[in-house]
């Protein structure tokens, strides 16, 4: 543990930008670099998402780059403001102690950028210590539960669930099996008048339907037109078909770069291992959670809420294909929020104004202290996201003087020494190897 009462008397350049001088060089520096990775961060994200919501012609037009930009103004403004309030801090301590490059930097920097960001997207972030499958599995379960209750979900991520789970899985709270019977007649009777396409998907339709023709369906079932074992296949093949172009898009940026240097990484665009990883993800976990669904209508006899809470939980065991902190971080946050905000109109928990935004910059602030302090305490990939935000510069800190408030701040940065200039230095700067 560090030392709180410890200090040093090195300037921001010798600890901070080693890269140069000057703070407000660095400062424009950071920015920069910050600005064009989130650029490339959100702009892919906003325009699938925007896809995938089915959004009109008019959100294109009016609403998505300013969208894109606001997002990317707050991600850059979080790495962007840490290195001013690094320089500020220091000019106002004077020295630096245990917690002011890390935690005391971004404390300020975090809840100032987080202000930028629109308030639907201020989730409660949290620092990396549960373990990933398990964390989303639970994460599932309860997320498939609020899907089935009534009114238990609204607005975006409902919308999400009922895309990727489909609209059979969508709780009528007034179900009859009779009811049901009659929108099977009506909708074969539509289809009989509809002349049938010859394409392929068609085609895969018809040989999936084949494969599983005589399969069973429980009467509480709502998938009408399928048998349990089709509507499962079905499930798997769509969502793995969305996972994979995803997968595809996100790649496209960096694949069209290297167009005409390296033709041949074109083809890397859809013969990739993390096209089919995500296409795995998402597939597996709506043919396990409905497949689940349909196996207790089955052995119980009827369609009960509770029964997606045991299908997400085993449907999250699919994140093995595809490890994500980000997901699985975002989403319980994001169910952390919901239960926050139905407690409240439950009138069971009180209310804290601003509760999102502070949350957000102590659980940031504690990763920064961690990235500057103790990075082997971080995980891997978010340390990389760090590093491609500030495009590497993160990673040359003076941490050697850091050593000093004992928590091995340079373990892994054993061979990088700086190259400062003696004029702009307090403490006679340690010379790299080649010169010494």
């Amino acid at each position: 543990m560090a030392a709180f009462s410890k200090s040093i008397p090195h300037n921001c350049y010798e600890i901070g930008h080693t890269w140069h001088p000057s703070c407000g060089v660095s400062f424009l520096q950071i920015t920069r670099g910050a600005l064009e990775e989130s650029l490339k961060i959100y702009a892919p994200l906003y325009l699938i998402a925007a896809i995938l919501r089915k959004r009109k012609l008019d959100y294109y037009l009016h609403k998505l780059l300013p969208e894109i930009l606001q997002s990317a103004s707050f991600l850059t403004a979080n790495g962007a403001l840490y290195i001013a309030f690094f320089c500020l801090l220091r000019k106002i301590l004077g020295k630096f102690y245990s917690w002011s490059p890390g935690f005391g930097a971004a404390l300020p920097a975090s809840y100032v950028a987080i202000l930028i960001e629109r308030k639907s997207r201020r989730g409660l972030l949290t620092i990396y210590m549960a373990n990933l499958v398990l964390l989303f599995c639970i994460t599932a379960a309860m997320y498939m539960f609020f899907f089935r209750c009534k009114d238990g979900l609204k607005g975006f991520t409902f919308s999400a669930l009922r895309f990727i789970v489909g609209k059979e899985e969508i709780p009528i709270h007034s179900y009859s099996p009779e009811a049901a019977y009659a929108k099977v007649e009506q909708k074969s009777e539509k289809q009989e008048a509809k002349p049938k396409r010859k394409n392929i998907i068609a085609l895969v339709k018809k040989l999936v339907d084949s494969v599983c023709k005589h399969g069973p369906r429980h009467r509480c079932c709502k998938h009408y037109e399928d048998n349990c074992i089709s509507y499962c296949i079905k499930g798997f093949i769509r969502m793995f078909s969305v996972g994979y172009l995803i997968q595809c898009c996100l790649r496209i940026p960096s694949a069209f770069r290297h167009l005409f240097t390296k033709p041949s990484r074109l083809f890397s665009l859809f013969y990739n291992k993390e096209n089919f990883q995500l296409g795995a993800f998402l597939g597996s976990f709506v043919s396990i959670y409905k497949g689940t669904s349909c196996f207790l209508r089955w052995i119980r006899n009827l369609d009960d809420e509770l029964h997606a809470i045991v299908a997400g939980f085993l449907a999250g065991i699919s994140m093995m294909f595809y490890k994500s902190t980000t997901i699985s971080m975002y989403l319980a946050s994001k169910l952390v929020e919901t239960m926050y905000f139905k407690g409240i109109e439950a009138g069971k928990v009180p209310y804290f104004p601003h509760a999102d935004t502070i949350i957000y910059s102590i659980s940031t602030a504690i990763c920064f202290q961690a990235a500057v302090m103790e990075v082997q305490t971080l995980r891997p990939s978010y340390w990389k996201f760090l590093l491609r935000l500030t495009k590497g510069k993160f990673a040359v800190m003076n941490r050697k003087v850091l050593d000093v408030f004992g928590t091995d701040a340079s373990k892994y940065f054993q061979d990088f020494i700086p190259k400062l200039d003696p004029r702009y230095t307090i403490v006679t700067p340690e010379l790299p190897a080649e010169f010494s």
